[in-house]
């Protein structure tokens, strides 16, 4: 089952001006370890929830929470894009 693994303090604008809540997810595996995804929350609600493919893979969910939490701007603009 997903867990909520961490929500970026700074939203996402993308290039029409709208505001995406940036959240981090992520599953353990069968074999232990844990891989994890981004999604992007739109503050519209009337528009999807868009979210990446699995970005990583973490030996446990400590590791996939530091992963998380060092993800920069610009690999936010990144994933956002791969997401769409």
């Amino acid at each position: 089952m997903p867990e909520l693994i961490h929500q970026h303090a700074s939203p996402l604008l993308d290039a029409e001006g709208r505001t995406y809540a940036v959240v981090v997810f992520g599953e353990q595996r069968a074999d232990g370890t844990w891989e994890g995804w981004i999604e992007f929350h739109p503050a519209d609600i009337g528009q999807a929830i868009l979210r990446t493919a699995r970005e990583t893979s973490q030996p446990n969910r400590e590791a996939l929470a530091y992963w998380a939490t060092g993800l920069e701007p610009v690999y936010l603009e990144g994933a956002f894009a791969r997401a769409q």
